[in-house]
C-alpha cells in the first residue's frame, strides 16, 4: 500500500464536498472526528449533519466550490499516518463573480489503516485567510 492511497483519500474529501455529497463526506469520518470553526463532529451521521447544517447548497446540488489541496506532507508509521496540507476554496455564484478564492488554510490529518484501507482518524481545519464566505456557509465562524 503506497502513500498514493493517502493522497487519494485527501483528494476524495475535496471531491465529495464539491459535489455536495455530504453523506459521502460523513462516511470518510465513520471512525473519525472532523474539527473546524463550527466545532467538531464524530462518526458518519454527525459529520454528515454538520455539513448539511453549515454548507449552503445551490439548485444544482453543489456548494459551487472547488477545494484545492496542496503542499501535502505525509508521515507514515506502520498502520498510522499523519498529514499536513494547505487548502484553498474557490467559489463562483451569481452574487459572487468572478470565480474567486473565499478561504485558505491548513488541514492537520491523522489516519489509521485497518483491513488494508486507510481511514481518517481526525481532521483539524484551520482557516488562515478568509474572503467572502456569505455564499458558502450558513454560519460563519
Amino acid at each position: 500500500m503506497s502513500d498514493r492511497d493517502l493522497h487519494n483519500l485527501i483528494a476524495r474529501y475535496a471531491e465529495l464536498v464539491d459535489t455536495g455529497d455530504f453523506a459521502g463526506v460523513g462516511e470518510l469520518f465513520a471512525e473519525g472526528t472532523y474539527s473546524a470553526g463550527f466545532g467538531s463532529a464524530s462518526g458518519a451521521a454527525d459529520v454528515t449533519k454538520a455539513f448539511q447544517r453549515i454548507v449552503i447548497l445551490y439548485p444544482d446540488g453543489t456548494p459551487r466550490t472547488k477545494h484545492v489541496t496542496t503542499n501535502t506532507i505525509l508521515e507514515l508509521d506502520g498502520d498510522t499516518a499523519a498529514a499536513r496540507s494547505y487548502f484553498t476554496v474557490f467559489q463562483a455564484v451569481a452574487d459572487l463573480l468572478p470565480l474567486q478564492p473565499i478561504a485558505s488554510g491548513r488541514y492537520h490529518d491523522t489516519f489509521t489503516r485497518r483491513d488494508g484501507q486507510w481511514r481518517f482518524t481526525e481532521r483539524r481545519v484551520t482557516v488562515d485567510l478568509a474572503g467572502d464566505l456569505r455564499h458558502h456557509l450558513h454560519q460563519i465562524p
